[in-house]
Parts: C-alpha cells; structure tokens; sequence
C-alpha cells in the first residue's frame, strides 16, 4: 500500500470515529438528565400506590398493639383498686355478747326501731367530714367509713359505699324504695338509691345521723353489741313479716 493509501484510510477511520461521538453526544444530550435522588428511589424504594398500603398495615398493627397494652395496663389498674378496696372494707371490731342493746331516747328510738326519719337539714353528721368511722348507734356494729361520704345537698349524711357485710337491703314499706338496717341490730338507718351519678360509685346511702355515732380516726372502736342469734333471727322474720302485710295493703 502507498504511503497516499495509508493516508486516505486513517482519514476516514477518524471520521468515522468522530461522527460516532458526535452522534453519542447527541443521544445523552438529548436523553432526560436523572438525578441521584431519583435513581436512588427507583432502586429501594416502592411504587407510592403499592407504599400506602403497607405503611397503613404497620400502623395499625402498631396501634393495635398500643391499645392491648394499654387495656391490660388498664385492667391490672382496676384489678389492684378493687382489691385495695375490698381490703380496706374489712374492719377487725372486737364483739361482745349481751342481753339487751344500747339504750335508746323517745327520738332515738323512732327512727331507728319505728323506722322514722328525722328532719333533714345541715345538722347531726350531714356536713361532718373528719376522718373516721360510723357505727350503729343501737349495737356498736361499724357501718360507714368517712371515706365513702360525701355532699348529695339532700339534707341527711350520704355515703357511695359501706364497710362489707355491715348493712343490709331489703324492701321498705311503701313496696318501692330500698330500705338499708343495720346487719347486726336490724336497726334503721335509712334508704338507699342507685343511677343518681353523684360518684363513681353510682350509689348514695341516705343515712339518718340519729341512727349512728362518729368516731374519730386514732379512737378505738367500742365492742359489736352481739345478742342470741334466735332473737335476731325472730326479729328479722317478724320484721319480714310486717314488710310484706303493709306491702300487700
């Protein structure tokens, strides 16, 4: 080959080698420029329609999970509270055997054996809130604990609860409301009523101060006044008995 040859020949391989990086120029110029931002969501990330529902599972798995926890939080919390309240209802009271209760007055008397109520209004325990005990004015038997009192604006001492197994239901008898009497004596204390909403509790004892003595708090209680068991079982099936003739009247 002429050295002429060899000439022409390197020319057009170097035009072609040129018109070829032109053209490859040409083609990333004209090709849309992507960022790093986007190539690196194309790769790891998903498409935002299938993101959603993913992301709203996870949330509420995980809300799921917070209100479980929480209900059983709220659960063991109950839990506790009624057994702290159910410990503190007992009261250890020293009991005594007797022939005859506590004497009563003509007024005394009327409302707690003749079932009769004393006029209300702020005086007796109404407004009393030192801490303490009430106990059956008849036989010493614990009834209330300041604890449970509070203000009903009624007119007589209000209490949302009482110490377990102290006072006793039954119906009164005008045949509607509830009558509530000492569990020991069968003395009366007074009416109870349910769904006011004045406390948690949803109850509200309506207790005749006559019917009870306070103890303050750090005072010893007097001993239960604690007759035969066959005369509390009579008076009980006697009073029984007069509850149903004036119910059925």
């Amino acid at each position: 080959m002429s050295q002429s040859t060899k000439t022409r020949s390197w020319i057009a391989v170097a035009g072609s080698t040129v018109m070829g990086a032109a053209i490859l120029a040409g083609c990333v110029e004209s090709a849309p420029q992507a960022s790093v931002s986007d190539i690196v969501v194309s790769e790891t990330s998903a498409p935002a329609g299938d993101a959603a529902p993913v992301d709203e599972a996870k949330s509420q798995d995980e809300k799921q999970k917070t209100t479980a926890v929480s209900s059983d939080a709220t659960s063991s919390a109950k839990e506790k509270k009624m057994s702290s309240d159910s410990q503190s209802d007992e009261i250890k009271q020293e009991e005594k055997s007797v022939e005859k209760y506590n004497p009563l007055n003509a007024k005394e008397a009327y409302v707690i054996m003749q079932k009769g109520t004393e006029a209300p209004g702020p005086g007796g325990y109404t407004m009393t809130k030192d801490a303490g005990t009430y106990i059956c004015r008849r036989c010493n038997a614990a009834l209330y604990k300041s604890e449970a009192k509070f203000e009903s604006h009624c007119g007589w001492p209000s209490f949302d609860d009482e110490i377990k197994n102290a006072v006793k239901r039954q119906t009164d008898a005008d045949g509607y409301r509830v009558e509530i009497i000492c569990n020991n004596c069968g003395g009366h204390l007074g009416h109870v009523f349910e769904g006011e909403r004045f406390t948690e509790k949803n109850t509200r004892h309506c207790v005749n101060s006559i019917s009870m003595k306070f103890i303050a708090e750090g005072k010893p209680l007097p001993p239960k006044l604690v007759k035969e068991d066959i005369e509390k079982e009579e008076a009980e099936a006697k009073a029984k008995k007069e509850a149903a003739a004036k119910s059925a009247e």
